[in-house]
């Protein structure tokens, strides 16, 4: 038997990048497992622990099932012979998942009547050779295939290498760069599954390392994204020459960055729905535990929910800033109550005008009380709650400054002046606060004005390492004060030279939408193939006929300033009327999510080691509507404020030269 790689089948429509994911694991590896005489027969499905979450994140128990899937198993736990039945093994192509798979298939008493073997990244020859030997468990195989998907799913844009210790591993105190080099190989691989899967074949692009001058050593840190690329381009190689029907010119870009590109977004409060949902409400993954009334007049009852794409209010609402959302949900309740009039006259009897929270009430007490009310419900539950921790933590007021300090209005003795006159303000925001302030000035570390406003803070030590630590996400031009190419500090002529056009009244009402990350400056550069060669170098030379770009070429040479420059003064999108169609706004984004695929240009994949932000996803889908392409972020994680904090405190404690560390 031929080893072969899974084959996608075109439907000639245009799918988004969850959908060819889930239709791959659904119908290319669980349907094709049907044999011709046992079409009605129920199988076993055999997953490690990686293959079991790319599963989880794509597909349903109920897709799985309509499948012929009746039983989910744990290739490492102990399992029942069902010797009737065929199996389908979904694994990683390690020796021990293979050790694994013939000790299952082989004897006179197999698990298994028959098994269709899907490996998710390619095999290496000697296992192929090592299955084939035992010939029993040859003549029991229906499949022997590769289906090269090694990613998570996250997003309908969005995926994950699930690699929680990239930061550490990567920019850690670490001299030896083995384990550095060890994970961007798995990193890489997973990558270029990603492209095997969607039938793309990228025209590859990078952050370059930069160097001072000629004398500076080049630091592991500084060859991340270089060597990133250089794993998928060889990966991608191999596929080109393997695969069938693998493109042979560039269909797609991607754009490969670390988590240096952009220091504060990780860590800046970010105001929409989704993303202080995830940061302030202590939710484990996409789960919520919301607190539903008893029917029987008890005690609430607990009840766990998936705050997902699934969720026709969580679609619509998760990427409107907290006050734009909240109002929406006054509104959807005020709508609701209007056109029932059960609702009007149990709402009448003390009339005035009436609260979310009373609306809330009334439509919960109606008979017809509904799957859609449940849901509105919940979110009205949930922006309520948000609301009181923004109130009680005193957030607005710490989200102003963070915002001013990033947009050149603020500085040092703001921050002085915010420390001494709001002692009640969480250790947390003040932690926060400060890790902006030396991502912002890190020469300020080179004397004590750091020590001395944390000590102003009085935070801990550990989250003084959180602070200090930040100084190792600097990219190689920030380490000295007499660079400015990558330094996020402001200039005082380029401060006067940003100054904002006024607001109208409406766009000052959602003035904490200021921040935007700086992955949209790149994407839009990209787009317009206005990204310098010589900052973001490609693997590859794109061919004659690649058009990715709305220019004639996606690789300009231009020498313009430089792509990490400080962000410049933008209108708050936020703020802009609601019927605007800027791909911003719920409404906008609903509108277009259904729309015609077949008129998108070619895909743009942005990868981010160390962990991407709900406010770079957010911006993924905003220029996809924009751009009219369709915009994929990838990243080792995705990480809220909270986990990227801990896992920034987890890097070296101590004073580090980053001179010290070499490849």
């Amino acid at each position: 038997m031929s080893i072969s790689d899974s084959d996608t089948s075109s439907q000639g429509e245009y799918k988004n990048f969850r959908q060819i994911s889930r239709d791959r694991l659904l119908y290319e590896m669980l349907r094709t497992a049907k044999r011709g005489d046992s079409k009605s027969t129920w199988k076993v499905l055999i997953m490690d622990k990686v293959t079991v979450k790319i599963m989880s994140c794509s597909c349903k128990m109920a897709d799985i099932t309509d499948e012929g899937v009746s039983l989910v198993e744990d290739i490492y736990k102990r399992r029942q012979p069902l010797p009737t039945m065929d199996a389908i093994y979904f694994i990683q192509p390690t020796k021990e998942n293979v050790v694994m798979f013939l000790s299952d298939m082989s004897g006179r008493s197999p698990l298994y009547k028959r098994a269709f073997v899907f490996f998710s990244s390619p095999v290496p020859r000697e296992l192929v050779s090592y299955i084939k030997r035992d010939t029993t468990v040859k003549s029991r195989m229906g499949a022997l295939s590769e289906m090269n998907l090694e990613y998570f799913a996250i997003d309908s844009q969005g995926f994950i290498t699930d690699d929680e210790r990239a930061l550490e591993e990567l920019f850690g105190d670490e001299e030896s760069s083995r384990k550095g080099d060890a994970c961007l190989t798995v990193m890489a691989t997973r990558i270029a599954t990603v492209f095997a899967s969607l039938r793309e074949f990228p025209l590859v692009r990078y952050r370059a390392a930069k160097s001072l001058d000629p004398t500076t050593m080049t630091t592991f840190r500084d060859l991340i994204p270089t060597k990133l690329a250089a794993g998928v381009w060889n990966c991608l190689t191999k596929y080109k020459a393997s695969i069938e029907n693998f493109p042979q010119t560039e269909t797609c870009e991607l754009l490969i960055l670390d988590r240096s590109i952009d220091q504060i977004a990780p860590i800046i409060h970010e105001w929409t729905y989704d993303a202080m949902c995830h940061d302030l409400l202590n939710m484990e993954g996409n789960k919520y535990v919301h607190e539903v009334p008893s029917k029987t007049g008890g005690l609430p009852e607990k009840k766990e929910v998936l705050l997902e794409e699934h969720d026709p209010v969580w679609a619509e609402l998760r990427h409107a800033h907290i006050a734009d959302a909240s109002e929406r949900l006054h509104e959807k309740m005020t709508s609701f109550v209007s056109k029932n009039k059960a609702a009007q006259i149990h709402g009448s009897r003390d009339g005035g005008e009436l609260s979310t929270r009373d609306l809330q009430k009334m439509v919960q007490a109606l008979p017809q009380y509904s799957e859609q009310i449940d849901k509105l419900s919940l979110h009205v539950d949930i922006a309520a709650k948000i609301n009181k921790i923004i109130r009680e933590m005193g957030l607005k007021e710490v989200g102003q400054l963070e915002q001013d300090l990033v947009f050149g209005d603020a500085g040092t003795k703001e921050v002085i002046n915010f420390l001494r006159t709001k002692p009640e303000v969480s250790r947390e925001s003040k932690m926060r606060l400060l890790m902006i302030y030396a991502a912002i000035y890190p020469e300020k570390f080179e004397g004590d004005k750091i020590a001395k406003l944390m000590e102003l803070a009085r935070l801990p030590t550990e989250d003084m390492h959180a602070v200090y630590n930040m100084r190792l996400l600097e990219g190689s031009s920030d380490t000295k004060k007499s660079s400015t190419a990558f330094s996020l500090k402001f200039d005082v002529h380029k401060k006067k030279h940003a100054v904002r056009k006024d607001r109208t009244d409406e766009e000052a009402k959602w003035q904490l939408s200021r921040f935007y990350p700086i992955i949209e400056e790149l994407i839009e550069k990209l787009c317009k193939g206005e990204l310098p060669k010589n900052d973001y170098p490609c693997m590859n030379d794109p061919s004659p006929t690649f058009h990715g770009s709305s220019q004639a070429a996606s690789v300009h040479t231009n020498q313009g300033p430089p792509a990490q420059s400080m962000r410049s003064r933008r209108t708050a999108t936020w703020a802009r009327p609601r019927n605007s169609d800027d791909g911003y706004s719920s409404d906008s984004i609903l509108k277009h999510a259904s729309s015609d695929f077949k008129k998108m240009g070619q895909r743009i994949f942005v990868f981010i080691v160390g962990g991407a932000t709900r406010s770079e996803l957010r911006v993924c889908h905003k220029l996809t509507t924009k751009l009219k392409r369709e915009i994929v972020l990838g990243s080792s994680s995705l990480d809220d404020p909270p986990q990227f904090i801990t896992k920034l405190k987890m890097l070296a404690a101590h004073e580090l030269s980053l001179d010290d560390l070499q490849i």
